[in-house]
């Protein structure tokens, strides 16, 4: 392999190295949340449990960096329905991925670092957390600088909307016709997940659209007479939010038994997974050699190269190697989610190492994430920025940034958590914040559309 440079700082936009203004109304969230769940202490309650889930700042994109990260989504799709692709990552799948009932997948997640040359892919998730209450993030922003908006595919007003017919696009790639009566969203404990509240935010949004929605951990679940039930009532549509990508877990026999029989619809389901998510598929993804023996279009193959770092499966034969370049690569679990027993190369212990050496681990190139300042105190600091792009089928839903500190995103970091996403263009971004600028004339504002409109 050939050797990868060391990882330098990042440059960073300007908007986002200068301007430290507060955008988050916090007071509109508030009241936008107290409408949508019917509880006027929803929102007292994310900041008790939850206290840094929401960051204060924006974070500037250029608008020709978001085009790009869509062109690698579209060159991601493209490959992944090619014949030779499908044939070598269900190689290496487990048994519950080999059917494909239809879904899609809903909230794909494509994860990226603003390296130095551009986005970069880090990771895709099938079950990608946090699109609901990005959008409830981003309809409560104030805009302080010129020329950034909203970008013009988000449309918050229709999101709620195109959320449920996702749904029932789900439900028609299986059933062909119709609706689903009943939708579960099932995770393990849903109750003690981080994410719960945004749960409970689609089990509200279901629901408003005129589906009966619960919220269900697995062992609730049933499967008898061809119907998967909990406390005597059918479940048409899983919304999965489990992490056990496969249902190899005894305690979704429930829910694997009525997926492999076909009786319920299961969005995200192993097949999905299998197909983007498994991490061993980045080993292919930006492997030029291989696409193009497969035949892929020579410009696809130029734009993953460009977007999708290098990645290599840590094999015993390359052990020394990985080793002795440590400090060039990010090492992750095949079958991980969220940066669990993830580990920047230059944070290793042998310990740690040896556990590498003996698990199904992936070495990335390691991409140094772009920074945001941020005002805490009275004290400037710096926080790491991931952006995720979530989509449907291909489709962009809505783009959104993680703020953190450490080796990976977390949602545990002062001033960190989610963050919108604000468009400049090029010569947006050498303007200077108003409002950091100390003019009088500066005026908080709602952010528009990238069309203009609020």
């Amino acid at each position: 392999m050939t050797r990868i440079p060391e990882p330098s700082p990042v440059p960073t936009a300007p908007l986002n190295a200068g301007c430290v203004c507060i955008t988050l109304d916090r007071t509109a969230m508030r009241t936008a949340l107290a409408h949508e769940t019917g509880d006027a202490a929803f929102y007292s309650w994310l900041g008790e449990s939850r206290p840094h889930l929401f960051a204060d700042v924006a974070v500037f994109l250029d608008a020709a960096e978001l085009d790009q990260m869509q062109s690698i989504v579209e060159a991601i799709e493209a490959v992944v329905r090619h014949p030779a692709y499908r044939a070598a990552v269900l190689g290496w799948a487990p048994v519950s991925a080999m059917r494909d009932f239809g879904p899609r997948g809903v909230f794909m997640g494509y994860d990226f670092h603003l390296g130095r040359n551009g986005p970069a892919l880090i990771e895709i998730n099938t079950n990608a957390g946090g699109a609901i209450l990005n959008a409830s993030l981003a309809r409560a922003q104030r805009s302080c600088c010129s020329g950034a908006v909203i970008p013009e595919f988000m449309d918050l007003a229709a999101f709620d909307t195109n959320v449920a017919e996702m749904f029932t696009r789900e439900w028609r790639h299986q059933r062909e016709s119709g609706s689903p009566a009943t939708i579960a969203i099932v995770d393990d404990r849903p109750g003690e997940q981080y994410l719960y509240p945004e749960f409970l935010l689609m089990q509200r949004l279901l629901q408003r659209h005129g589906y009966e929605v619960c919220i269900a951990d697995p062992s609730e679940l049933e499967y008898c007479d061809g119907e998967l039930c909990r406390s005597g009532t059918r479940i048409d549509l899983v919304y999965n939010r489990l992490t056990d990508f496969s249902l190899e877990q005894p305690g979704h026999a429930a829910l694997r038994a009525a997926y492999d029989d076909g009786s319920v619809v299961l969005t995200p389901n192993p097949h999905n997974h299998a197909l983007f998510a498994d991490k061993r598929n980045l080993t292919l993804l930006s492997d030029s050699a291989r696409l193009s023996e497969w035949g892929v279009d020579p410009a696809l193959i130029r734009i993953l190269s460009a977007g999708v770092p290098a990645t290599e499966r840590v094999t015993p034969e390359g052990a020394d190697r990985f080793w002795s370049n440590r400090k060039q690569f990010f090492f992750k679990p095949s079958s991980g989610y969220g940066s669990r027993a993830a580990y920047r190369g230059d944070k290793l212990t042998k310990t740690v190492w040896q556990e590498i050496c003996q698990g199904d681990y992936v070495a990335q190139a390691y991409v140094a994430p772009s920074e945001r300042l941020i005002e805490f105190d009275g004290e400037k600091q710096q926080r790491k920025i991931d952006v995720r792009l979530y989509t449907y089928d291909g489709r962009m839903l809505l783009v959104a940034a993680r703020l953190y500190q450490g080796q990976t995103t977390n949602m545990r970091t002062i001033g960190g958590g989610f963050a919108p996403v604000l468009l400049t263009t090029t010569d947006g971004l050498s303007a200077a914040c108003q409002m950091c600028a100390g003019r009088s004339d500066a005026v908080v504002s709602p952010p528009t559309r990238m069309d203009g409109r609020h």
